[in-house]
């Protein structure tokens, strides 16, 4: 979100309107590109410094300061193959942007992957990373402080770094702050030419001259007015002059509140709940649920607003549009005057309810033709109903960012946790049926640690250890084991005081599996065996063939073959009751590893021999080449190389040209 108004061009801001023409600031603009230029040292060592050149352009909101900044970077761009970067500092609330969210933000735009769950420094640090061999622009728009700024600089001073604060940013060495403030009366008053036509402004020239003075030349007060004055084309310039001089306050806020008193009640309704929209941003269906209204008459405000300069329409963001940053405050302001908190409250909660079943929509438009998910779509009403995957992943996609922030907020605001808990259950359902796990798993994260955050408030044991045990695999595979650990031991205690058998039983076999991976052998089995008793007892066979596996392999690696033998015996019999053909051929050929390992070979030979068979049997071509590789590869130990070549040679028959038969053979045992 920006102090941009409506009606320009991509990228461009408060300054266009009309033909989206840049208005006045040559002057800043000129020493902008100057200072560029200017030789930098660094206040230390006397020396070029070894980072990005800071530019900084200050001024309060709706003074123009972002759009002077996109201006500046429209005109640079071309000598910056690298790409233009963007990033907001502020939340429209007015709290900063932790620098973590930042960083990702800037990682998804390069296009870098982040490890899920990765803290502050080590994000700060991958974005530092992808800029040092890029001559590229970063926009760092709305910072607070050099706090938020520093972490985020490239260690490369081909990069340029433009920010926008509302004052200096002291503690960011050789940086000049461009101050703005309000337009030139001629600039002014062509601004307001743009919204309202030659003819009013030539009639009377002193009282545009008057009302651009009155709106102090701040472009955020001159679009307001522009476009008041553009949505009654009998009003006379004099006239709004007049009504601007009769209220107090700012100039922004008094443009703003006579375009407030003049919109009709539910238009007003609509203006003012769009204070409650995350990030700012709300699309037709968000403004219709925040009001209470239909979709097609929120669609009909919602561009009315475009014409008055109270929103801007988001290029490329399919029907989504951003209140002015300048105005949020204002708007908040008019919601705490005139709605009560229980309305406030309830126009949350239709927000929250409708993000939630289009959510729903979205992942269930996933689901195959007449699967529940797919009629329970059917019986959806027809504006809540996506056509078809592509048209639901991409509005995931343009929405990600608001998504995310609604279950932020729906978390942070103590009252809806019911609805916060659904709306991430199905966040996170729709994002992994569309990116996938692999690739959704930041946002997971992310999303997993709210859920913990709800549960710890409310006193849920069972979301409490779902929670962690979620939190505590992604830290697992991105190889954070001790970090898991602590989460796998806490979700154990969080199991038990819901009295929840399966979370516990995942949760000894999970602390056995981190410990498995510190290499702590004694204390795996000992794990895996306590959630091996518990499967038993509840005679869950495919868990306890799986756990009897887990314990063959740790007793393998600790050189324990007769325990390792017994407990891979006991998963291929388990496998075998199961009718698990699959699984009862990599149990035999364990085992056989295990003989090999234990130093009889002809019973491996015989173990080996059987695995293949039944791999045979179950119909897996590429378990079956695997399992002959590692037939190939006994026989050879044993002094029969013209046999163990037959067995490569078949492997080879059945895999043809797959390259990956000893990536599989390699993989055997390794949960």
């Amino acid at each position: 979100m920006t102090d941009q108004a409506v009606g320009g061009t991509p990228g461009r801001g408060l300054e266009e309107v009309g033909a989206s023409q840049f208005y006045g600031r040559q002057r800043e603009l000129k020493a902008l590109r100057a200072d560029i230029e200017r030789t930098g040292l660094d206040t230390l060592t006397g020396r070029k410094a070894p980072r990005a050149r800071v530019l900084l352009i200050a001024g309060k909101p709706g003074s123009g300061r972002t759009a002077l900044a996109e201006e500046l970077i429209a005109s640079l761009a071309d000598g910056y193959p690298g790409g233009v970067f963007r990033t907001r500092l502020t939340e429209p609330g007015g709290e900063p942007v932790p620098t973590a969210r930042a960083a990702q933000d800037l990682l998804a735009a390069l296009g870098v992957a982040e490890p899920p769950g990765a803290a502050e420094d080590e994000l700060a640090a991958l974005v530092r990373e992808a800029f040092a061999d890029r001559r590229a622009l970063l926009l760092l728009d709305d910072a607070v402080d050099a706090e938020q700024v520093d972490p985020l600089l490239p260690d490369n001073p081909e990069t340029l770094v433009v920010g926008v604060a509302r004052g200096p940013l002291t503690g960011i060495p050789d940086v000049r702050p461009c101050t703005v403030g309000g337009l030139d009366p001629k600039s002014s008053i062509d601004m307001l030419t743009g919204f309202t036509g030659s003819v009013r402004v030539t009639v009377d020239p002193q009282a545009a001259e008057s009302l651009a003075e009155e709106c102090g030349g701040l472009p955020g007060a001159l679009v307001l007015a522009g476009g008041w004055l553009a949505a009654r084309p009998k009003a006379s310039v004099a006239d709004l002059t007049k009504r601007l001089r009769a209220l107090s306050g700012d100039p922004v806020s008094r443009a703003f509140a006579l375009v407030h008193e003049s919109l009709p009640q539910p238009a007003a309704r609509i203006l003012r709940h769009l204070a409650l929209a995350p990030l700012g941003r709300a699309d037709a269906h968000t403004a219709s649920a925040l009001a209470g209204c239909s979709v097609s008459a929120a669609a009909t405000t919602l561009a009315d607003f475009t014409a008055l300069g109270l929103v801007r329409e988001i290029p490329d963001g399919d029907g989504q549009y951003q209140v002015p940053g300048y105005l949020m405050p204002l708007l908040r302001a008019e919601l705490e005057e005139h709605d009560r908190p229980a309305e406030v409250q309830l126009a949350r909660a239709r927000m929250l309810e409708r993000t939630v079943r289009l959510l729903q929509s979205g992942r269930a438009v996933t689901e195959p033709e007449g699967s529940p998910a797919r009629r329970r779509l059917a019986g959806l009403p027809r504006a809540l109903r996506f056509p078809d995957t592509v048209t639901a992943g991409a509005w995931l996609d343009s929405r990600r960012p608001v998504l995310l922030a609604s279950a932020r907020l729906a978390v942070a605001d103590g009252e809806l946790d019911t609805l916060a808990r659904r709306l991430i259950a199905a966040l996170v359902r729709a994002l992994a049926a569309h990116r996938g796990a692999e690739a959704a798993a930041p946002d997971l994260y992310g999303l997993h640690r709210l859920v913990l955050d709800v549960a710890e408030r409310r006193g849920l044991h069972r979301e409490r250890a779902a929670a962690l045990l979620n939190l505590a695999d992604l830290d697992a595979r991105t190889g954070r084991t001790k970090d898991a650990l602590l989460r796998y031991r806490s979700a154990l205690d969080a199991g038990r005081e819901a009295n929840d058998p399966y979370a516990t039983g995942r949760a000894m076999e999970s602390v056995g599996g981190a410990y498995q991976e510190l290499g702590d052998w004694q204390r795996a089995g000992d794990w895996y065996g306590r959630a091996l008793a518990q499967r038993l007892a509840r005679d869950e066979r495919a868990d306890q063939a799986r756990l009897y596996g887990r314990l063959g392999a740790v007793h393998t690696y600790a050189g324990r073959y007769g325990e390792a033998l017994r407990n891979w015996r006991a998963a291929a019999a388990g496998y075998r009751r199961l009718a698990d053909l699959p699984g009862y051929a990599r149990a035999l050929s364990e085992a056989a590893r295990v003989q090999e390992y234990a130093g009889r070979p002809d019973e491996c030979l015989r173990t080996c021999e059987e695995a293949v068979e039944w791999a045979r049997r179950a119909g897996d071509v590429r378990l079956q080449a695997a399992l002959q590789l590692r037939l190939a590869d006994t026989l050879d130990r044993l002094g029969d190389p013209a046999a163990a070549r037959l067995h490569r040679s078949a492997s080879e028959r059945l895999l043809g040209s797959d390259p990956s038969a000893y990536e599989i053979r390699s993989g055997f045992g390794e949960d």
